[in-house]
């Protein structure tokens, strides 16, 4: 290890009570695999259909639970029978649901996701109830510092901020998931230690349409290290003091749908792990190429020996900094 590409995250928290806790996104994802996208006007049929959990932080958080973290999840769902479906792999894998509020008369999150079958590529129509939004005073802070990590997506705006400024004064890393850029986005991105963003908000975010620059901007502001997931090319990453790419795994797609959720989780498993900025990247790559290979956002993801055995078959080694504490 180089001295620029050094751990990502001297961690002194090893006897907290978990290792990471998500607050955001979850959702009932209702897989359409089509031959083709549909034209206006068509009609035409499916070729397969199945409804599967999903949801950006409860499928990153299992994908960490599946690899042998202590998790807990904080978000909404609704007072229906897909609340039990979400949370059902959730509750499997052991995560802590402390966190979780449930509405009563509200819609659980749900999404309608169209996957093209020669490669797997995926359209996203989604549909949130209100009633879900998370203020910041239905919250409790012991719930973040429980914690030697947190992971947040931006749904919720005003209830990410109020998390990381917690996580913050407590020296708990903060990781992102960004995949648009929303108004006052500045106030989050300005408290996180590791945005690990979108190509689509890279390009935004910098101004430019470049992804380095949005990557450079990121580091602007103060974060650690800034990750921009680039699907097929890999991803891109920049800290003060060094630039890389790390270039995808060569695997037979089936469903990018939860790609991202799956390099979080890998990201976050390295993190704890202690490797450098580099092997993090190459651990994420594999977990994410790993879940595209099967159909929705948490069908693939890998347990500890599986992510093991791929990067062995792929000539690689897990970072040899020792287990998670």
């Amino acid at each position: 290890m180089s001295a620029f590409d050094r751990r990502l995250w001297p961690d002194g928290r090893v006897s907290a009570e978990l290792d990471v806790v998500g607050l955001g996104e979850n959702s009932l994802d209702h897989l359409c695999v089509v031959d083709r996208w549909p034209v206006p006007g068509e009609k035409s049929d499916l070729v397969q259909y199945v409804s599967r959990p999903g949801g950006q932080v409860a499928t990153a958080l299992l994908g960490c639970a599946r690899l042998g973290l202590r998790v807990g999840y904080m978000g909404a769902v609704g007072g229906d029978p897909a609340a039990d479906s979400v949370l059902e792999p959730l509750i499997r894998a052991g995560v802590d649901l402390e966190g979780v509020r449930r509405i009563p008369g509200a819609q659980t999150r749900s999404a309608t996701i169209l996957v093209r079958r020669r490669d797997g590529e995926r359209t996203v129509l989604a549909y949130r109830d209100p009633r879900l939004r998370l203020a910041p005073s239905r919250l409790e802070l012991r719930e973040i510092e429980r914690a030697r990590a947190l992971h947040l997506d931006a749904s919720d705006p005003d209830a990410s901020l109020w998390a990381a400024r917690t996580a913050r004064a407590a020296g708990i890393p903060v990781v992102l998931d960004a995949d648009h850029v929303w108004p006052q986005a500045e106030r989050l991105l300005s408290l996180i230690d590791f945005p690990v963003v979108s190509r689509r908000f890279a390009e935004e975010w910098g101004g430019t349409g470049r992804v380095a620059d949005g990557l450079a901007k990121l580091t602007g502001s103060g974060a650690q290290l800034a990750v921009a997931t680039c699907g097929e090319e890999g991803a891109m990453a920049r800290s003060s003091e060094l630039q890389l790419l790390s270039p995808a795994f060569p695997i037979q797609v089936k469903d990018t749908t939860g790609a991202g959720d799956a390099f979080h989780a890998g990201f976050i498993w390295a993190l704890l792990k202690g490797t450098s900025s580099r092997q993090a990247l190459r651990i994420a790559n594999a977990v994410a190429g790993l879940a595209c290979m099967a159909l929705g956002a948490q069908e693939g993801l890998p347990r500890s020996e599986d992510l093991e055995n791929f990067l062995a078959a792929n000539g690689d080694e897990l970072a040899a900094s020792g287990p998670v504490q």
